[in-house]
């Protein structure tokens, strides 16, 4: 059985023809699976399909083969972790507190118990965060709260982990860095979903694409079955071309 499976998934906000229109994909444990398409394609709503933030008009998704809609929140999100894109406005909390409230879904009274804090800590070092510790969430650079935000999801220790656009707001250096954290823990067998409009790295550093076009998947394969010019082309609406870089890594380029 997939860990995630979506299943002829619908979507449609009021008055609107559907963003996602009958999606289905399946994904198992200790993937990393790139999803990339133009803007208004629906990437970022098929991730808050998975996170449980928003339910599907017809169709199911099953995480470990529960159903999204039928799952209470708190048990949902110890099977999820979600990353949003843009981070919330007017968060009064310090760095620390942000992170520990990846803990929410296992809370068993008003105070936090050694296992919130010792996975808090683990998330706070492997996000590099020890000197922000009590930094307020609101005076960090786009970038760290960033970091904050995925320390918060790691320290939530759910087999499934949705981040949209992370390296938005991140140097070479840190996205690099985000990488190498998401090859770990698919090494560790976390189902990790990306959203990114980075070709290049969805190329080199996922396992599978989700080419989404119009609300529907237009591919699901591995990069070098996925990034097909004329594919792209078609979904893009611009000439790609492809070809073969150093160390034999693919290199895209786009236009006339």
């Amino acid at each position: 059985m997939s860990l995630l499976a979506l299943e002829s998934a619908i979507y449609a906000y009021p008055g609107a023809p559907p963003v996602l229109n009958g999606v289905s994909a399946a994904a198992g444990a200790g993937e990393l699976i790139a999803i990339i398409g133009p803007n208004g394609a629906g990437k970022s709503t098929l991730l808050d399909l998975v996170a449980g933030l928003k339910t599907p008009a017809s169709g199911r998704c099953l995480v470990d083969g529960r159903d999204s809609a039928a799952t209470p929140r708190g048990a949902w999100c110890r099977l999820v972790a979600h990353v949003p894109q843009q981070a919330p406005a007017n968060v009064p909390f310090t760095v620390e507190e942000v992170v520990l409230t990846g803990r929410i879904p296992y809370g068993r009274g008003l105070y936090e118990n050694d296992d919130d804090y010792r996975a808090m800590e683990e998330a706070m070092e492997r996000m590099r965060l020890a000197p922000f510790r009590d930094r307020s969430f609101q005076t960090l650079s786009g970038g760290e709260q960033q970091r904050v935000l995925l320390a918060a999801a790691l320290a939530q220790q759910s087999p499934v982990l949705l981040l949209d656009e992370p390296s938005a707001h991140l140097d070479p250096q840190n996205e690099a860095r985000l990488w190498a954290l998401l090859h770990d823990l698919r090494a560790l067998g976390r189902l990790i979903l990306v959203v990114t409009h980075h070709l290049l790295l969805a190329a080199h550093h996922s396992d599978r694409i989700w080419l989404l076009h119009h609300g529907t998947l237009a591919a699901d394969g591995t990069p070098g079955e996925a990034l097909q010019p004329e594919r792209l082309q078609a979904v893009f609406g611009v000439p790609f071309h492809r070809h073969t870089g150093e160390h034999g890594r693919m290199v895209l380029s786009y236009g006339n």
